[in-house]
């Protein structure tokens, strides 16, 4: 099968059966897909350490799914690879919820809105207003641009390229993957322009079975007016409500606390190295601010999300192998790129400051 072929016959997969906040992701590159021999699921993976990390969840009709998952794991397990299900929600956590053989690791929240509702909750938050209108006095003006004018356009690069090169770490992949603007079919671009020039960019994704779309990625430029995020996010999030949409996300919040789940079921030594992560990792992935950034837009209610692994107890080579999903499976070398710009920021800082 040819990857243009794969790679459509997963996206009309997910168009009809995705549930996953994240089912869009397995149409971007690098994914590789395992397709059930019932025609009408599909399961997005890559595969590292002798581990085979799902992007969110098999996508399959809902009475299929604990079949479709074993099918997948039960061919899996014939090529000695184990599975995990990063970014899995609630529909597949009931599947495991009690099975002794399987263990599972809260991973944060994502934030969630009916676009009916935004206006309302706009109303009764002036800081909201405030924000907006911060943006709108420096002149920034949104729309909705089509796929086939954001398609590989060069103004949309170049803030891309701006904004991850204000990130501590190389560019990561798997489930954030930020190459997305040559494979835009059926995703949404809007669009915050400044005296013509972009200033930042919203890609949706969308999340058919429930009716709605993930917020997949917002570039901005380090220098874009206070506010132009939070207006693009309103100027989508009512053209969603217009049209009769009942589901946005943000996504996942690293670490978050916000939807009220037990962390204590992670073995100690995971919540040793996770709290460790969110107090000192904050120069390479800025947990703290986007939770505080989703949390002030005021969320109806965040939904939980989970990696679960059919291992009894999470092992570190599970985790491991998800670290080098998100890296191309060069953990080592896109940390340590990362740690290097760090030593080089701080040894500018410390020579400007020292010339001031």
């Amino acid at each position: 099968m040819s990857d243009t072929s794969e790679f459509r016959r997963a996206r009309d997969l997910v168009l009809r059966h995705g549930w996953n906040s994240t089912c869009f992701q397995i149409v971007n590159p690098g994914i590789q897909h395992w397709f059930g021999n019932d025609g009408e699921s599909v399961v997005g993976y890559v595969t590292s350490k002798g581990v085979r990390v799902v992007a969110g969840a098999p996508v399959c009709p809902r009475h299929s799914l604990a079949e479709v998952a074993s099918a997948f794991e039960n061919e899996a397990a014939r090529s000695g690879e184990s599975v995990c299900y990063f970014g899995a929600e609630a529909r597949l956590e009931a599947v495991y919820h009690e099975s002794p053989t399987y263990s599972q690791v809260s991973l944060g929240g994502q934030p969630v809105w009916h676009p009916a509702r935004w206006a309302s909750i706009v109303d009764a938050k002036r800081s909201l207003r405030q924000q907006f209108n911060r943006a709108r006095n420096k002149g920034v003006t949104i729309s909705e641009w089509t796929v086939e004018r954001a398609h590989n356009d060069s103004a949309l690069r170049e803030c891309l390229d701006a904004w991850l090169a204000t990130k501590g770490l190389p560019p990561l992949h798997f489930v954030i993957e930020p190459e997305t603007l040559e494979r835009l079919e059926n995703r949404r671009v809007f669009v915050a322009e400044r005296d013509s020039n972009v200033e930042a960019f919203l890609i949706l994704s969308p999340v058919p079975q429930r009716n709605g779309w993930l917020t997949e990625q917002f570039p901005h430029r380090p220098e874009a007016p206070n506010g132009t995020v939070e207006l693009m996010m309103d100027h989508a999030i009512r053209r969603l409500g217009d049209e009769g949409f009942e589901y946005i996300t943000l996504g996942i919040s690293p670490l978050s606390h916000r939807a009220k789940i037990d962390s204590t079921q992670n073995p100690a030594w995971l919540r040793f190295l996770l709290a460790w992560m969110r107090k000192h990792g904050q120069r390479f992935y800025n947990f703290d601010g986007l939770d505080h950034f989703k949390s002030k837009l005021m969320p109806e209610y965040w939904e939980p999300v989970y990696a679960i692994s059919n291992e009894p107890r999470v092992s570190g080579r599970t985790m491991w192998a998800i670290a080098s999903a998100f890296a191309d499976n060069r953990p080592l070398s896109v940390f340590g790129k990362g740690l290097l710009k760090a030593v080089q920021t701080e040894f500018g800082n410390l020579n400007r400051w020292l010339r001031g």
